[in-house]
């Protein structure tokens, strides 16, 4: 397993981590994902640890605090073996305190994590989503207290836009507090909008990606095609009201990228579309997410081999999109390509 810097941060994570939304799973979403249970678990935290992957993501939203509980059990008495990741922010509750990224909410959700994980302390802990009533100071200042009190290690956040991102980083550092090192960004070859405003701003700001949903919500696993449609027991048929759009010609344009790729290489189609992700600028580490041992030893496949750069290309051109405004204006215009030569 190969180790990557964090952002800017002296703390080091594996190239793959592996995302637990899917234990203890309950509800229209987390129950169609996964319902792994204590023993389950355990097992897949232990195919893990053999294959090198440390850093376990979870969030107190995943069924109401469930997977963290599951999580805690699972990793209890290796708790100096692994890395925790968890996020809050998400509602879960209807009161003024249930949601948001206040001090007074961000505390009370870090207390119950760690009751829940089992732990005194979390290795990273980041906002599920930007909440715009809460000031950058306040958010930072909270975030350095708790840093300080030893409770959390390390603070980054999740589906932020880059300009509040930026605003916190300002913050830190007029304050002298620590910086945010990463973002947990939806990344695949069918949702390459991170590459716009955010890869960029990650390079320059010293903030690493951790990839959420490297195979495009499960569009990705090699059972989709143009003549394949989604399987009867696909969890898509549950929960594409919640994924990312895709149009249907983009995605098979995709798919037949990655099936012409995985004939040449001998991968699976997960294999090829997760070793690609590597590959990009600021990613730190993939979250792999599976329902069982088999789905978690294939997505385990990615990594000890690489893409030829005639297979990247393939697959660049393949996935490629037009950025929004204003990344891409006017490229018919004489001299765009000199002021843009990565855009071009």
């Amino acid at each position: 397993m190969e180790y990557r810097q964090l952002g800017s941060s002296g703390l080091r994570v594996p190239v793959l981590s592996f995302g637990t939304a899917t234990f203890g799973g309950t509800g229209p979403l987390f129950g169609a994902w996964g319902r792994s249970d204590e023993t389950e678990a355990r097992r897949l935290v232990d195919v893990c640890l053999d294959a090198g992957v440390t850093l376990f993501d979870t969030a107190d939203v995943y069924s109401n605090g469930a997977s963290e509980a599951v999580l805690g059990a699972a990793i209890k008495g290796r708790r100096d073996q692994v890395l925790v990741s968890t996020k809050t922010g998400l509602p879960l509750g209807d009161g003024p305190q249930d949601w948001g990224a206040s001090r007074s909410r961000l505390i009370r959700a870090v207390d119950d994590s760690l009751r829940r994980l089992g732990t005194d302390y979390i290795d990273l802990l980041q906002l599920h989503a930007f909440d715009a009533s809460t000031p950058a100071e306040e958010l930072m200042g909270t975030l350095a207290g708790l840093i300080a009190a030893g409770k959390i290690r390390y603070a980054g956040v999740s589906n932020y836009p880059g300009w509040q991102v930026m605003k916190a980083q300002a913050v830190a550092d007029r304050q002298a507090l620590p910086r945010l090192v990463a973002h947990q960004v939806y990344y695949s070859l069918v949702g390459r909008a991170y590459e716009a405003d955010l890869m960029p701003m990650g390079a320059d700001q010293g903030v690493g990606a951790l990839v959420w949903s490297p195979l495009g919500w499960g569009r990705l696993t090699g059972k989709i095609g143009r003549d394949r449609p989604i399987p009867a027991g696909s969890r898509l048929h549950d929960t594409e009201q919640f994924a990312p759009p895709v149009e249907a010609d983009h995605l098979y344009r995709v798919i037949d990228a990655l099936e012409a790729v995985a004939a040449d290489t001998g991968k699976s189609v997960p294999q090829v579309a997760i070793n690609w992700l590597l590959r990009r600028p600021t990613v730190a580490s993939v979250i792999i997410g599976a329902r069982n041992e088999a789905q978690l030893r294939d997505n385990l496949g990615a990594v000890g081999w690489a893409l030829s750069s005639g297979q990247v290309a393939a697959l660049d051109e393949a996935s490629a999109v037009l950025p929004p405004y204003p990344h891409t204006p006017y490229r018919q215009q004489e001299g765009f390509a000199r002021l843009n030569p990565s855009l071009v």
